[in-house]
C-alpha cells in the first residue's frame, strides 16, 4: 500500500539512494521551473519598496531624529531601527538575495513560510536579481532531510523525479555492466 502503513521511525533509509538523490539535486535542481520561481520571488522588488530607504518612505535620512534618539519604535514603516529584515517585504528578500530551500513537494509550506526541516534537500543561493551564483546556486545539501515522515514519502516535481529515474537507470546499467 503506498503511502507506507508503517511509522516512520521504522523506516531505515538507503544511503546509497540518498547519495544519487543529492547528487541529481546539485546538478539540476537550479534548472527547475518550480526552484526557479522560488528564486526570483525571493529577490523580487516586493521587499525593496517596503521600509527603509524604499519607494514609500525614500526620506530616510530626513527622519525625526528626536524619535531615532528614542531607539526607534516605528518599524518597518518609518524606517528607523528595525534593522535589515524591516524592508524585506512579505516572502521576498528586498532585492539582497541570500538562500532558498529545495524541498520535498510531498508536504509543501504556506506561502512566505519555511518548509519543516525534514522536509528540504537543500539550498541554493540567489544574487540580488534573482539568479543562482555561479550559475548552478552551489547546492548544499541540509542533512536534516528525512525520506520518510508522517506526511508521507519522497515527493519530487516531475523535472526532478524524470532526473533521478535517468541517473538511476544509469547506475543499474553500470552494475549490470560490472
Amino acid at each position: 500500500m503506498i503511502p507506507p502503513t508503517t511509522a516512520p521511525d521504522t523506516f531505515s533509509a538507503n544511503r546509497n539512494f540518498l547519495t544519487i538523490l543529492s547528487s541529481v539535486l546539485a546538478q539540476h535542481a537550479f534548472q527547475d521551473d518550480g526552484v526557479i520561481s522560488q528564486a526570483q520571488a525571493m529577490a523580487s522588488s516586493s521587499g525593496s519598496a517596503l521600509g527603509s530607504g524604499g519607494m514609500f518612505f525614500p526620506s530616510q535620512g530626513k527622519r525625526n531624529r528626536r524619535r531615532e534618539g528614542m531607539g526607534g519604535g516605528g518599524g518597518a514603516a518609518s524606517g528607523s531601527g528595525a534593522g535589515p529584515t524591516s524592508s524585506q517585504g512579505g516572502a521576498g528578500g528586498g532585492g539582497r538575495g541570500g538562500y532558498i530551500h529545495v524541498s520535498d513537494t510531498r508536504h509543501p509550506p504556506d506561502f512566505g513560510r519555511i518548509p519543516e526541516p525534514e522536509d528540504i534537500f537543500g539550498s541554493l543561493e540567489v544574487d540580488a536579481s534573482g539568479g543562482f551564483v555561479d550559475g548552478t546556486g552551489r547546492f548544499q545539501e541540509s542533512g536534516s532531510y528525512r525520506i520518510v515522515t508522517k506526511e508521507g514519502v519522497l515527493g519530487l516535481s516531475d523535472f526532478l523525479r524524470d532526473k533521478l529515474v535517468e541517473r538511476l537507470k544509469i547506475e543499474e546499467a553500470n552494475v549490470q555492466n560490472a
